[in-house]
């Protein structure tokens, strides 16, 4: 079965569902049907989404499935949940962004193993003297 058109093809304007049928008994109720919240989901997102429920919400699990980062990982929870129309720790978000620059540094071979030890325990230094 498709999924539900979301947007009109002609004008791109959202569409609304307005009509659903029974296939066993042939009802048809007429009316204006809001869709769930997880019917505006793509396909990659939707397959994150039940990857995530898999996985019991275990994210390095998911990394593993799904053989992606657990940044990458984080990075695309937090897009999902922003899409679902729910708010994302922002200061939280921005440790991790922090986080992941020190790890593609590291990547790209701009600075030591040591050196982004030192920057991750003075990042986690950071996080626990704001929390306290």
């Amino acid at each position: 079965m498709r999924k539900v058109l979301e947007q009109c093809p002609a004008c791109g304007n959202d569409l609304e569902v307005t009509r659903l049928s029974c296939p066993a008994c042939g009802i048809v109720i007429l009316g204006q049907f809001e869709p769930c919240s997880f019917c505006s989901l793509s396909p990659e997102e939707m397959n994150l989404a039940l990857t995530f429920i898999k996985c019991r919400g275990n994210v390095r699990e998911m990394e593993r499935e799904l053989d992606i980062s657990y940044w990458t990982m984080r990075r695309m929870i937090d897009d999902l949940i922003r899409k679902l129309g729910f708010d994302v720790d922002t200061e939280q978000e921005a440790e991790m962004v922090d986080m992941q620059e020190i790890l593609d540094r590291l990547d790209r071979g701009e600075i030591s193993a040591a050196e982004a030890n030192e920057a991750l325990a003075r990042a986690k230094h950071a996080r626990e003297q704001d929390e306290s």
